[in-house]
Order: C-alpha cells, then sequence, then structure tokens
C-alpha cells in the first residue's frame, strides 16, 4: 500500500530523515516507533503530503505521491490534538465535507451526534476524530500519536478500540508512537526509528525477542547486557562464551563482524527467582541491592558476582518477591535461549 523509497528530508545540514526505505502493505497495523526527534513524524507529515522528501520518492497504493497536495491523496490524518472543530457539534464535525454519518457507530459514539465539541470527553474527542477521518474512506489512516494526551486507563481502552476498528475496516493503518507498549499491543509490523534512520522492521514478537542491535533492545522493555567471547562462527549461528552463564549457541546477529566478540542480553522477564527448593537447569546466584513494587509485579536489582553491572530482574508477586529484604541472598533460573545475541 505504501512504498518509501530511500526518502531522505533535510534542513539545512540536519537530516530529520535519512535515506529510510520501507513497505507497508496493504490492510496492516504498522506503527513507526522511536524517541522524540527520530524522524517517525516527519515521515508520516511527508506520506500524508504535509511536507516533501528533500529525495527519494513515496507511492501509495502504486502511485507515485510527487506534487499530489494532502486534500487529494488516499489518506487522511488524526493528530495529538484532536483538531476537532469547537464550533461544530459531533455530527457537523463528523460530517463536514460529507453528509454520511455511520462513522458514529463505528467508534461509539451513537446518541451523542448533537452534543457539542466542548462538552465531550479526551476520549470522545479522540474518537469523533476517527469518525471524520474514516468517513471519506480513505486507503490510509495515519495516526501521529493519537492516543498520548489521554490518561493511562483511558488510553488502554482506546488501544483496544483503535485496534478492533482496523480489524473491522480493514484499511491501512499507520501509527506514530514512543510508546513501546502501544506499539507491541497494536502493530502486526513495527519499525523501530533512532536519529532519522530504520534501525529494525518486523513483527512485534520477533523485535522484542530478537532486537537487531542493542539500542533497539533497550528501547524495548529494557535488557541486561554482558559482553561474549565468540567461541565458534557457523554459518547463521554463532557459540558464546560469558562470564557468570553458559555457553550459547544463537543466531548469528546482523552486522557482526567476526571480530571476536558480541553482546549477549537477557530479559528481565527471562531471569526468575528460584524459592526454597525450587531448581533449574541454568542457575547464576546474587544479592538483592534494589526493590522497586509495581502492584502485580517486582522489579528486582540483583548484583552478581563477576557481573560489571547489577542484573534486572521482573517477577510476579505470587510467591512474596515484593517482601524480599535488601541484602537477601537469591538464586536466578534462566533458559540459555532467552540470551540473544547482538553486534557490538
Amino acid at each position: 500500500m505504501i512504498e518509501i523509497r530511500s526518502v531522505t528530508r533535510s534542513y539545512g545540514t540536519f537530516k530529520a530523515l535519512d535515506d529510510a526505505t520501507l513497505t507497508i502493505r496493504e490492510g496492516e497495523f504498522f506503527s513507526l516507533l522511536g524517541p522524540s526527534g527520530c524522524g517517525k513524524t516527519t515521515l508520516l507529515r511527508m506520506i500524508a503530503g504535509f511536507d516533501d522528501p528533500t529525495s527519494g520518492a513515496i507511492l501509495v497504493d502504486g502511485q507515485p505521491m510527487d506534487g499530489i497536495p494532502a486534500n487529494r491523496r488516499p489518506t487522511n490524518m488524526v493528530f495529538q490534538s484532536y483538531a476537532i472543530f469547537p464550533h461544530l457539534n459531533v455530527e457537523q464535525n463528523v460530517a463536514y465535507g460529507l453528509k454520511r454519518l455511520r462513522a458514529l457507530a463505528q467508534v461509539s459514539l451513537v446518541g451523542l451526534g448533537k452534543r457539542g465539541a466542548t462538552e465531550l470527553s479526551g476520549g470522545q474527542r479522540q474518537r469523533v476524530a476517527l469518525a471524520r477521518a474514516l468517513v471519506m474512506r480513505p486507503k490510509v489512516l495515519l495516526l501521529d500519536e493519537p492516543l498520548s494526551a489521554l490518561d493511562k486507563k483511558l488510553r488502554e481502552q482506546m488501544q483496544v478500540e483503535l485496534r478492533r476498528l482496523q480489524q473491522a475496516v480493514g484499511i491501512t493503518f499507520v501509527l506514530v508512537t514512543h510508546d513501546q507498549y502501544e506499539a507491541l499491543a497494536l502493530s502486526d509490523r513495527i519499525a523501530v526509528m533512532f536519529g532519522g534512520r530504520i534501525a529494525q522492521v518486523a513483527s512485534p514478537k520477533e523485535i522484542y525477542q530478537r532486537p537487531a542491535n542493542r539500542q533497539v533492545a533497550d528501547f524495548l522493555g529494557g535488557m541486561n547486557f554482558m559482553k561474549g567471547s565468540v567461541v565458534e562462527a557457523n554459518g547463521a549461528t554463532i557459540t558464546l562464551d560469558t562470564p557468570g552463564f553458559c555457553r550459547v549457541r544463537t543466531d548469528r546477529p546482523a552486522g557482526f563482524s567476526g571480530n571476536g566478540h558480541a553482546t549477549l542480553g537477557i530479559r528481565p522477564e527471562r531471569l526468575r527467582v528460584l524459592w526454597d527448593d525450587a531448581r533449574a537447569s541454568h542457575e547464576i546466584s546474587g544479592k538483592v541491592v534494589e526493590r522497586h513494587y509495581f502492584g502485580e509485579i517486582t522489579h528486582l536489582v540483583v548484583d552478581v558476582p563477576g557481573f560489571e553491572k547489577p542484573l534486572s530482574v521482573t517477577e510476579t508477586n505470587d510467591f512474596g518477591a515484593d517482601d524480599l529484604p535488601i541484602g537477601a541472598a537469591i538464586r536466578l533460573g534462566y533458559d540459555p535461549d532467552a540470551l540473544v545475541a547482538m553486534a557490538d
């Protein structure tokens, strides 16, 4: 549905987007994810027609978008600030330019058509913005951090509604977000961006479990990192030794130069506390130096001899992780396949 071909956007000597190449499929929920200033909104605005590439090409449904203004593209956009007309009621906002109101039902606004825009909650205003964008039946709906102004509970509710809506209408959604969990929950695929460049494009599960590099891994959920010495590099796999952990054979990381070292990472939730006489095939021992309670889970910081930095551990509170005293000696179990290799 969308092809981004070697697109660069420069402002003087600054490159907001640097040689981005990307394909977004028809009917896909696709997210552009990254920190502020990474280029994701710049790319979205160029797809929408609000900005032009310095070089490269953008195609929508096979048609080049060069010179086509925003109001003539087969796209529509929902903004972070809602951008609904405050002097119009719900029906008038949705029907602006088109006298069809069936979109109200799609976004759970039946019965609110006569209500003024200023009488709506944040979630209702965002639903109005969605309905107005969808009533023209665009081929692509572009979403510029549309949920960021909502509180946590409402945001989670709207995430469910947004995914349900996309599946119901069947059109391509492209979401810009800096919220990793929002991207993981909603997307068919994600492009992770840093410094105007695309670092990795993959499914949420692949990006989370097999990040392309340390920067991607650290941005999505956090990870424990350690250096591994390459024992063997054979085709698509490498074998590494890491002090404190077992010898690991894993997929050869993208960009691996074969210089004898690689970075290994393990997610905090893949390290589990071994209570009482519980055993695991692979264990390490350490001491709790920090404990942070988050309701259903507790984050532990565990000092393990031989490691440069303490390890982060995420544990459910079923067995009392929230009551572990600072200084407690604990054992941690892990599975070798939880360790992922990344190029230095």
